[in-house]
């Protein structure tokens, strides 16, 4: 396949619905009313809204041409690199709009649902193997909500053992969301650099640990992709010390049924579903970040949780160790439906298989770039790699130029800037679900941009130029963004 996905085809114009609507259209009819009119204080009305009047077909072609502007998973491939941003089988989401499921109401009592009871049990049972921890928490709503659970277990253990830690050591190549988790529960973030591998070192961990530190808070693989190899001996230091080990989940795309997070000697591990286990992913959501725990911690875990006693399954919530509730009900319960679906037809052997391929795909786009692009680390890759833009400095080309690049061509960029550790970084994660012709059509594209940086560098500059809107003033968008359009705004 010679050809790149983008397209110089229709492109429709689409105003604002204040600017579409006419007075007296009508989108539907509504039945006379059959309840005699009230009248109502006027104070309670507040001032009026001028909302437009549309016709149903307005309705209908605005919303189906924004959707068209639109990139998504299901329009091509999405390397955003740290996000698993994954085709989700369609078969997935069926299940998960089954009306017994998205009716059930969650106050209803354990006796009437308990088909929803079991997928809950049973969906802690395998996120519990899958992970070799002992106890599953389904509640937190999203990976940080994930981190923070963590967190406030790591300060419950603590307490219960009569001590008071005010630390918590956090890699330069952990998740960005991991200092704030910790912070919210008092504890103070302690750097800790990477060695010139882009991994932790035993050494510099152990130098920093002491016995005012509550533990340490990895990502692995982490945020460079890579594996930390030192995570056993890591994980005695921090133990010896009376720390707990938290893993941040995040990459867990990589090594589903290589890696036991136990046998790593972690104690308390966030898993987010809608990265790893099948949810459209994006757009604030919706998410899942269950906790999973050794069975030291999970008296600790929040209430209330699925368990079975003889043939009938309940919801625990008399756990006087428990750090109490951390959602409204019992998690976002459509996105445990989707992973609990994506397990079974997976299957161990087909999850172990995707996270194979997914690190194959990455070390597949790493080999065929790294000699166009500057690669940031040698050591192979786990899910993802990162680059930088080096090797075009002397064109005077930024990285965000080649990703503004990349949208010409029918892609969505991957991730820059991030990690930090990295200048300039671009960080690429293909996942397990493109094939190798969208690959080696991603990487000629790859090598053509990093050609026209050399040669016609205006090219770069100037991208996007196929698109509906052309390049941003990111800055300006940013700290004054203008959220009601022009119209309104001049009034």
């Amino acid at each position: 396949m010679n050809k790149t996905p983008g397209t110089s085809g229709l492109i429709l114009d689409e105003p604002l619905l204040w600017e579409k609507g006419k007075p007296g259209r009508h989108a539907m009819s509504i039945p006379s009313s059959d309840v005699p009119a009230a009248p109502m204080d006027e104070s309670l009305l507040g001032a009026e809204v001028d909302f437009p009047d549309l016709s149903e077909v307005d309705v209908v072609r605005h919303y189906t041409r924004l959707s068209q502007w639109n990139f998504g998973v299901d329009t091509g491939m999405y390397p955003l690199g740290s996000c698993t941003m994954k085709y989700n089988p369609k078969i997935n989401e069926k299940h998960a709009a089954t009306p017994a499921f998205a009716a059930a109401h969650p106050m209803l009592g354990d006796t009437h649902i308990q088909g929803v009871l079991q997928i809950m049990y049973e969906l802690q049972h395998f996120l519990a193997e899958i992970t070799g921890l002992d106890a599953v928490s389904l509640q937190p709503a999203a990976g940080a909500h994930g981190e923070l659970t963590g967190m406030l277990i790591f300060h419950k253990y603590h307490t219960s053992h009569n001590s008071r830690r005010s630390k918590i050591l956090i890699p330069d190549t952990a998740h960005g969301t991991n200092p704030a988790s910790a912070a919210l529960c008092g504890y103070k973030a302690i750097p800790v650099k990477s060695n010139a591998r882009g991994m932790l070192d035993k050494n510099d961990v152990a130098a920093l640990m002491d016995e005012d530190t509550a533990g340490i808070m990895l990502t692995n693989p982490n945020t460079l992709g890579l594996f930390e190899q030192q995570i056993r001996e890591i994980a005695d230091i921090v133990h010896a010390k009376g720390g707990l080990v938290y893993g941040d989940g995040a990459n867990m795309n990589a090594v589903l049924g290589v890696v036991d997070a136990k046998k790593c000697g972690i104690d308390v591990l966030h898993l987010n579903l809608h990265k790893t286990f099948s949810t459209p992913h994006g757009g604030g959501g919706p998410g899942a970040g269950p906790v999973c725990v050794t069975k030291d911690l999970e008296q600790f875990l929040p209430v209330p949780r699925a368990v079975k006693e003889g043939d009938t399954y309940r919801l625990m919530t008399d756990q006087s160790q428990s750090i109490g509730r951390v959602h409204g009900f019992h998690g976002n319960f459509g996105v445990l439906i989707r992973a609990y679906s994506y397990i079974l037809s997976m299957g161990a052997k087909g999850l172990n298989m995707a996270s194979q391929l997914a690190v194959l795909n990455a070390n597949y786009i790493r080999a065929h770039l790294k000699d166009t692009f500057h690669l940031a680390y040698e050591t192979p890759c786990m899910h993802e790699c990162v680059f930088s833009d080096k090797n075009q400095h002397d064109y005077k080309v930024s990285t965000l130029d080649i990703a503004k690049r990349l949208i010409d061509y029918g892609f969505h960029p991957p991730t820059i800037y991030f990690p930090l550790v990295v200048p300039g970084a671009i960080m690429i994660e293909p996942t397990e679900t493109e094939c190798k012709d969208d690959l080696d059509q991603f990487i000629a594209t790859m090598k053509r941009i990093a050609h026209e940086a050399e040669h016609q560098p205006e090219l770069l500059h100037n991208a996007p130029s196929r698109c509906k809107v052309k390049r941003l003033d990111e800055v300006t968008a940013a700290r004054c963004p203008c959220l009601i359009g022009t119209a309104q705004a001049d009034d």
